[in-house]
């Protein structure tokens, strides 16, 4: 019959779909995984296993996942090891739930309704500002901590993705299972888009994190304007309305023709990935040895990109105020972009954020 929810507490608490955002598509190839995903106005963590079993009606592999739904996402991290714990219990000993019916009575709370309504005071935002650095903490699982392994795997190509994420573009990555790194890809990309600075564009769509999508969610990626999520299912990159960029692995593309030149590195895009790498040694120099410096990187990383961003919008702000509201190529190189490299980026910044400036940069055929 495929994938079902088995048991849930509340069990009035409407799920449809949830047992295809909890179980990767392709799961049944690997051993264990976790997943984040979004459903509604909540968020949701789970932990997958597969155990191998000697029986033709479940044709020889038991797969099960258990999650828990949250209205926010930053402090799930802390009960990945009770989840893991968990689906191996679930495995071995099929239908026994009063861990989980202890665990929900300890930490159950108040979810909020379709209309969304506890959470009008608080909406379950990309931006909360619980943090000192304004953005959320989500403790990392893989000894070579998020943000590490996110600069290793993209490399200079993080900064084509600071681009797109900073112009509120809807990104999808595609990877086979496992699906748990990815998702924290999904939330590396959400952090390069950060600014602090207060009063910017309160119509700007934000960049939501969905984490993994699959085909069931279609029908809501269609009206979104902006997010950044994850999927295993290959189908996804034929359907190109539902999304502005396409990343596979380590390339980056997109079908937007007015968007291609952004995937070209430019100089000041490579002095920026050398300065964050400096700083990144920087950081390792000073660390004693043996102590962990993952959140320190962490929030070198996001902070790093804050201060870019922060820069950029400061500047384009005080030209706006300013009485002949003209962006040179001094203000670009100042914001540390390429006049040249960068104009399309400024062009789409400008129009995304509905900043009133007048470019004039040069076009390198008439210098």
């Amino acid at each position: 019959t495929g994938n079902m929810v088995e048991w849930c507490l509340p069990q009035d608490i409407d799920l449809e779909g949830v047992e295809f955002k909890s179980m990767a598509s392709g799961s049944h190839k690997i051993q264990s995984d976790f997943i984040y995903f979004r459903k509604g106005l909540c968020f949701g963590l789970a932990c997958f296993a597969n155990m191998p079993v000697e029986s033709e009606l479940e044709r020889g592999a038991r797969m099960k996942s258990v999650g828990i739904l949250s209205p926010s996402y930053t402090l799930l991290y802390r009960y990945m090891h009770f989840l893991e714990n968990q689906v191996r219990h679930q495995l071995e000993m099929p239908g026994h739930y009063s861990h989980l019916e202890a665990f929900y009575d300890d930490k159950k709370g108040v979810l909020p309704d379709s209309k969304g309504t506890p959470t009008s005071q608080q909406p379950v935002h990309w931006l909360p500002s619980i943090h000192r650095y304004m953005y959320p903490e989500m403790k990392i699982t893989h000894p070579a901590g998020c943000m590490s392994q996110f600069i290793k795997f993209f490399g200079e190509q993080i900064l084509v993705l600071w681009k797109f994420a900073l112009l509120r573009k809807r990104i999808l990555i595609f990877s086979p299972p496992p699906v748990g790194v990815v998702c924290y890809r999904v939330y590396c990309c959400c952090c390069l888009a950060n600014v602090s600075l207060p009063g910017l564009g309160g119509t700007v769509p934000e960049s939501k994190p969905f984490f993994y999508v699959n085909v069931a969610d279609i029908e809501m990626l269609e009206t979104e304007v902006s997010y950044v999520a994850c999927t295993t299912e290959k189908i996804f990159e034929e359907k190109r309305d539902l999304y502005d960029v396409y990343v596979d692995n380590q390339n980056v593309k997109t079908h937007h023709e007015h968007l291609q030149p952004l995937l070209k590195i430019n100089n000041a895009d490579k002095e920026k990935y050398r300065r964050l790498n400096d700083q990144r040694q920087m950081l390792m120099y000073s660390q004693e040895v043996g102590e962990d410096c993952s959140s320190c990187e962490e929030d070198l990383f996001i902070l790093f990109f804050m201060e870019q961003n922060n820069r950029i919008f400061q500047t384009l702000m005080e030209v706006s105020a300013s009485q002949d509201k003209t962006l040179t190529a001094d203000h670009a190189r100042g914001m540390g972009l390429d006049p040249q490299g960068d104009r399309s980026f400024l062009m789409d910044l400008l129009e995304v954020y509905g900043i009133d400036v007048m470019l004039v940069i040069d076009n390198p055929c008439c210098t």
